[in-house]
């Protein structure tokens, strides 16, 4: 047996004095994989649980960049994330140790492993110094960190994008978090972090346990850094991904959890709601006001306005009548318009069709007595479906189908979902502080024996080799103390964590999980609805993986300029980290007053998320854009920039689908060479090429921005700006009006007027606008297709490159568009050309302009096969 020793990595304190760690046995090295026995190397310490004698240790070089290390116990009873949820990369190019650019490593006793980078011998992640602890509750591993290294991820919360390494605890529980408090942990759970050393790359750690953890980031007493897990239960199942750029290790998180899902074109729109609508006329209302302010309304959306007596699946009788409803849906589509309510999943517990139907299929949770288990949230008593139960997705795709037919009922075109943590706003009865709904009755008043709770369920019996968790654990008060910010319990606001699932899971494992198989199933029913279109699905509470299904908005945030400064940062880290691309935060901000100034700024900045929504609370001031001038304004031009680059940032979304490349890029993915950019959370690139630098600050009309060593483009005149990676202040930058920048190097499809809806948008012809790089070439891509079908019959992909004076356009033209590239545009040119000639030898006519060095030619190419422009 070869036992590799680590190096001399500084020493780190144990994290808990005493604990014996493992020892390493029975090694089998089999070059692709490594197998051994882990033995409790003394005696047990039981300081958070009961320490596991026996764990095995699992490697496998899945790819040349990605490194799957397992610990488990050896059993197999411990908890693991289902593959029902998550489901597992499958290896095909499996790869040797020799061949991987990551290399395992590890120490036989006390036991411990670390990561290295294969051709620079760097060590990536490292575990010795501190002992492995592995108890029925409580797992521990420390890693050795540079000083002052550069870490983003770790979500979801709204601190800053590069990680505070200082005294920083990351709690990873999913909560519901009015106003999003600063500091603390939030909607979701993503256990991902990017490490980016500069010259020498970046690696990603990915720790799949949906288990809550706390993640500490700090220094020794004698200045040691490291990264620390702390998480009560579950296994240690990590990915090790190798970079060696940013970007790549972004992709190489996609193949582990699933690239993000395609969704509709007009789902790039703009979106509109607000919690306190009063009724359909009011919606209908504000539809009609939109359109008279000349600002594309796309997409409307109700809140929990529309629902009687607060009760899923149902409409209000007098405020949002069914026949109205339909009549208004119907004038929505009629004018290219969309459709979306909100779904919770708390059911009212009372006589109502949803509820009956659940307790006829059996679909909610139970206590262990077999009663429902109740909570309160909106509509009072309430029942939550089991998403691990299989009747569960017969019992939602028939709710929704009753409920969003377009016959029956309201046919709507995409669904979002809240309070999915799940959000429980007191234990059931709620007058009594110290009951729990364990003391609900067993039996349910008014209804027959057929619809009675089931025989109890118990998490007591478990078997070797099912996953499900270890018995006689203190589900609801676990031995360590998280940081929880909800309060002194893990079950407080939300699900008792003691109940056991219809698959024999405890909620304390799979809470975690909730919001995103919430999400999953929702999709399914949505597809069940409208099977040949694309869903579009957004929701609060999501987990790994979470992308693959749905887009995210960013929660109850207040109308504050912090909040609007990080709302940039947590949307790059669900784009360019987590692969939830899908993602924006209530323009304007949710909670409270907002001001003209910030109103405005917002308006514009919000142009820029992937997905924009303005939305409010019911006890503010409506804030829908066209209520103040200079706000009408800014939103009216930021629209029409966004809808202009709206085939440029789908073709980017797209791209992202099938690769994982970020259609959100944070600056140090662009220059990962360049250490000015790596702090940076205030500007960002929209795709890879418009680099985005809103104003920060309150009643100012200066930003300062970096701009890196490069050449760039003002978006508003094409004028050529010289990056020379320093800071540089923008001056009588207008209210209405955000500071944008091309980067040179690219080819940007641009359509060539803005439009009232999406679908309009997409009869108007192209403008190609190049920005030559300075080595005077740039590349470019544009990808269209039917905008909304789930799986498409014919495709327009087309390559643009631009070198020597000659463009050319090339690719598959399966589907034919109806519009043209009418124009070129190619900025940054010293001179006129002689002439400007077709591959078919047309003369093409142009104007330049010697102030702004702009050209722009009149081509008229047709995107149903290959072009060229030459220019003499």
């Amino acid at each position: 047996m070869l036992v590799i020793l680590l190096g001399s990595e500084a020493s780190i304190a144990l994290p808990i004095d005493g604990c014996p760690g493992y020892k390493a046995t029975n090694v089998q090295d089999h070059g692709v994989s490594l197998t051994a026995d882990l033995h409790l190397a003394g005696s047990a310490c039981n300081t958070f649980g009961d320490d596991l004698a026996t764990l095995k240790l699992k490697v496998d070089y899945e790819t040349d960049t990605r490194l799957h290390v397992m610990i488990y116990d050896a059993d197999g009873i411990v908890y693991q994330v289902p593959e029902s949820v998550l489901p597992r990369p499958i290896s095909n190019n499996a790869t040797s140790r020799s061949n991987s650019a990551i290399q395992f490593s590890y120490q036989e006793a006390p036991f411990s492993f670390a990561v290295t980078r294969t051709d620079t011998q760097e060590t990536l992640f490292n575990t010795s110094g501190s002992n492995l602890i592995f108890q029925s509750q409580y797992l521990n591993f420390r890693t050795s960190l540079p000083q002052n290294p550069n870490l983003y991820g770790l979500g979801e919360h709204s601190d800053s994008f590069r990680l505070n390494t200082t005294d920083y605890t990351k709690t990873i529980w999913n909560r519901d978090a009015y106003k999003i408090p600063d500091g603390t942990h939030l909607y979701g759970s993503h256990p991902m972090y990017i490490e980016h050393r500069g010259k020498a790359g970046a690696h990603g750690v990915f720790l799949l346990n949906s288990n809550v953890m706390d993640v500490k980031i700090n220094q020794t007493e004698t200045g040691e850094q490291y990264l620390e897990y702390n998480v009560l239960g579950g296994v240690f199942d990590f990915y090790f991904l190798a970079g060696p750029s940013p970007k790549d290790v972004t992709i190489q998180y996609a193949d582990v959890v699933g690239p993000p899902a395609m969704v509709p074109y007009w789902g790039f729109g703009l979106h509109q709601c607000r919690w306190g609508y009063r009724d359909a006329f009011e919606v209908a209302e504000v539809v009609y006001n939109y359109s008279q302010a000349n600002i594309p309304p796309g997409t409307m959306w109700t809140d929990i306005d529309y629902m009687h007596s607060r009760k899923v699946f149902t409409l209000d009788p007098l405020r949002f009548p069914l026949d109205k409803m339909r009549a208004f849906v119907s004038y929505l589509h009629e004018h290219y318009q969309h459709y979306i309510v909100m779904v919770g999943p708390a059911v009212s517990y009372s006589n109502y069709s949803a509820f009956r139907n659940g307790v006829q299929q059996d679909a909610f949770l139970k206590e262990n007595n077999g009663s429902i288990y109740k909570g309160a949230v909106w509509p009072g008593v309430t029942a939550f479906p089991d998403w691990f139960h299989p009747n569960i997705q017969h019992y939602w795709n028939d709710e929704f189908e009753s409920f969003f037919s377009a016959d029956d009922g309201v046919d709507i075109d995409g669904l979002w979902i809240d309070m999915n943590e799940a959000t429980n706003f007191c234990p059931y009865p709620c007058n009594d502080p110290t009951s729990t709904s364990a003391s609900s009755s067993s039996s349910l008043p008014g209804f027959p024996s057929v619809l009675q709770p089931p025989k109890k369920r118990s998490l007591q019996t478990r078997h070797t080799g099912d996953k499900l968790g270890l018995p006689n654990r203190n589900l609801t008060y676990p031995p360590y103390d998280i940081a929880n910010a909800q309060g002194p319990t893990i079950s407080e606001r939300t699900l008792n964590t003691d109940l056991i699932h219809a698959n024999g899971v405890a909620e304390y494992d799979v809470h975690n999980l909730y919001g995103t198989m919430m999400g999953s199933v929702s999709r399914n029913a949505m597809l069940s609805h409208r099977p040949s279109k694309r869903p579009m699905v957004i929701t609060r509470s999501t987990f790994a993986g979470a992308g693959a299904q749905m887009g995210h908005w960013l929660g109850d945030n207040v109308s504050t300029w912090s909040k609007y400064r990080i709302s940039i940062a947590q949307m790059l880290s669900f784009a360019s980290i987590f692969q939830v691309p899908i993602v924006g935060s209530d323009v304007c901000g949710f909670v409270g007053e907002t001001t003209e100034t910030l109103y405005v700024r917002w308006a514009t900045l919000g142009a820029f998320y992937p997905f924009y929504r303005n939305h409010n609370v019911e006890d503010a001031r409506p804030q829908e854009f066209y209520r103040w001038p200079t706000v009408a304004d800014a939103a009216r031009k930021a629209i029409d920039i966004r809808y202009r680059l709206l085939d440029y940032m789908y073709t980017a979304f797209y791209q992202q689908t099938k690769s994982g490349a970020p259609v959100l890029n944070p600056l140090f993915y662009v220059y990962p060479k360049d250490p000015s950019t790596y702090p940076i959370d205030l500007q960002v690139f929209f795709g890879d090429a418009i680099l985005v630098s809103p104003i920060t600050t309150e009643n100012s009309t200066s930003v300062d921005i970096y701009l890196p060593d490069d050449i760039f483009y003002d978006w508003y005149t094409g004028v050529p700006v010289r990056g020379k990676g320093k800071t540089v202040t923008l001056s009588d930058v207008e209210f209405t009006k955000i500071p944008l920048h091309i980067r040179g190097g690219n080819i940007i499809p641009l359509r060539t007027e803005s439009a009232n809806t999406t679908t309009e948008l997409r009869k108007k012809g192209f403008n190609v606008v190049v920005a030559p790089g300075q080595d005077g070439t740039a590349t470019g891509h544009l990808y269209i297709d039917d905008g909304e079908s789930l799986e498409q019959t014919s495709t327009l992909e087309v390559q643009f490159e631009y070198t020597s004076g000659k463009f050319q356009m090339q690719g598959h033209f399966e589907y034919h568009a109806g519009v043209s590239a009418e124009t070129l545009t190619i900025l940054g040119q010293s001179g006129q050309p002689r002439e400007i000639l077709t591959d078919n030898g047309k003369s093409v006519e142009y104007e330049y302009d010697g102030k702004t060095k702009v050209l722009t030619a009149q081509v008229d190419l047709s995107l149903t096969s290959w072009s060229e422009v030459n220019f003499s």
